[in-house]
C-alpha cells in the first residue's frame, strides 16, 4: 500500500484557515464530501465520534483523523494544509497545521489499519513535514506523497 494511492485526486487543500479543531475537522470533512461525493455532515460526525475515543494528532504538528463512513468504497484520505496551527491536543500537546486524514468502509478491517500506519510513518518524516509545510502549490503537495510512496516501495 503507498500513500500516494491512498490520497484521491482532488484530496490536496493547502489553504485551511480555521480556528479550531473541530473546524479543522469540518475542513477536512468538506474536502472529503467534495471528492468522494459524501455528505459532508456525516463524515463530521464520524471524524468527531473517533475523536472522542482519543485524540488522533501524532505530535510535530501532524493529525491523521480517521473514521469509517458509509458511503465510502475503499480507504482513502485527503490531505489539508492550515494556514495557522489549532490546538488539537496532540500527544506532545503542539498545535496542528498538517492533517491527513483516512475515510474507510464500516467494513474495513485491516485494509484500514495499513493504511492507518502507512500515513503515520510517512508523517513521522521531519522532512516531508517541513517540505509539505513550504510548498506553494496543490500539484508540488501531491508529487511530495507520490516521491514519498516510490522511496518507501525502493
Amino acid at each position: 500500500m503507498d500513500i500516494a494511492d491512498i490520497l484521491v485526486p482532488d484530496g490536496v487543500v493547502l489553504r485551511g484557515a480555521v480556528s479550531s479543531k473541530r473546524q479543522a475537522l469540518g475542513c477536512v470533512a468538506e474536502v472529503a464530501a467534495q471528492t468522494l461525493n459524501l455528505d459532508s455532515a456525516k463524515v463530521l460526525e464520524a471524524l468527531l465520534e473517533r475523536e472522542a475515543l482519543g485524540s488522533t494528532g501524532l505530535g510535530y504538528g501532524v493529525a491523521i483523523p480517521h473514521a469509517r463512513v458509509e458511503g465510502v468504497e475503499q480507504v482513502c484520505g485527503v490531505f489539508v494544509r492550515l494556514e495557522a496551527p489549532v490546538a488539537y491536543e496532540a500527544l506532545d500537546d503542539r498545535p496542528v497545521d498538517l492533517l491527513f486524514a483516512l475515510l474507510a468502509p464500516p467494513s474495513a478491517g485491516a485494509e484500514h489499519l495499513r493504511a492507518l500506519a502507512v500515513v503515520s510513518r510517512a508523517m513521522r518524516s521531519p522532512e516531508l513535514r517541513e517540505r509539505l509545510r513550504q510548498i506553494q502549490t496543490v500539484d508540488g503537495a501531491r508529487a511530495l506523497f507520490v516521491q514519498t510512496g516510490s522511496a518507501a516501495a525502493a
